[in-house]
């Protein structure tokens, strides 16, 4: 996902907010958390790997890293995604290639043969599917979520998410990021807020938010100290220290975790 391409503001994000149908049946979270918080990371990028993932192991928090299977930091460092497999991280598909469209504005960087204006929706969910293969052989694992490359949900004009529904436990699709009510959410269209050059402050706001609602939120980072869309070394320490500090109030897990809870809330 790239920053500009879902529209996401982070003060959009904290401004006031309809209050929550009453849904009837009480939704919790483990260990009467108030809020489950959902830390991703698009792209498969260095920094991610040199920044991102020790501070949360430093931390104890666990999180999802979205690969896109082309990137160098997939071929180059391997074995340090399949380390943090093993430590409790989600390797999330964010397809092989991270097509999107190009007709938008500010869409020139996108390659003439990756335009998903030129892709048909079967072709796309064939990439999607062999990312999931590429994905299970580094960690073994069969269940996979999946975030929306640049929130572009047509290829070839035509909606292909249709096309992979009951495929991901879940699917990060569009803007956002504060779940407004956990009865009507649909874990294959969850919101999510792109935080690039938040501050600390910004970052602790949104948790808060949504711990007030008592539900989840939704962050995607893309660089952590360096590349690209990048959010500060320091904001990201402050939201971590915090979500950290307050475990009583914040379920802090991967993004597969927090959709099997919420499914099986559904079911009780």
């Amino acid at each position: 996902m790239r920053s500009g391409c879902l529209g996401l503001f982070i003060a959009a994000t904290l401004a006031a907010q309809p209050a929550a149908a009453d849904s009837g049946k009480p939704f919790t979270w483990p260990k009467g958390a108030k809020a489950a918080v959902s830390l991703s990371y698009d792209d498969a990028l260095n920094s991610q790997l040199d920044h991102a993932l020790p501070a949360l192991d430093a931390h104890g928090l666990k999180a999802t890293f979205y690969l896109t299977m082309a990137s160098e930091a997939v071929a180059k460092r391997l074995p340090e995604w399949r380390t943090a497999a093993a430590r409790g991280h989600e390797l999330g598909n964010h397809t092989l290639y991270h097509p999107c469209s190009r007709s938008g504005p500010g869409r020139d960087w996108v390659p003439l043969h990756h335009d998903l204006d030129k892709i048909s929706p079967a072709a796309q969910r064939e990439e999607l599917l062999l990312a999931n293969v590429f994905l299970q052989a580094i960690d073994g694992r069969s269940e996979r979520t999946f975030t929306v490359p640049c929130g572009d949900l047509l290829a070839a004009g035509q909606p292909y998410l249709p096309l992979v529904r009951g495929v991901f436990v879940g699917i990060k699709s569009r803007g956002g990021g504060v779940v407004q009510d956990m009865a009507t959410l649909d874990p294959e269209d969850v919101e999510t807020a792109d935080p690039a050059a938040a501050s600390g402050e910004q970052l602790i706001a949104l948790v808060e938010q949504a711990a007030a609602r008592g539900t989840m939120v939704s962050l995607t980072f893309h660089g952590v100290g360096g590349d690209h869309l990048s959010v500060s070394k320091q904001a990201h320490e402050a939201l971590l220290r915090h979500l950290a500090r307050h475990p009583e109030r914040f379920w802090v897990d991967s993004f597969v975790n927090i959709m099997r809870h919420v499914k099986a809330q559904r079911g009780r």
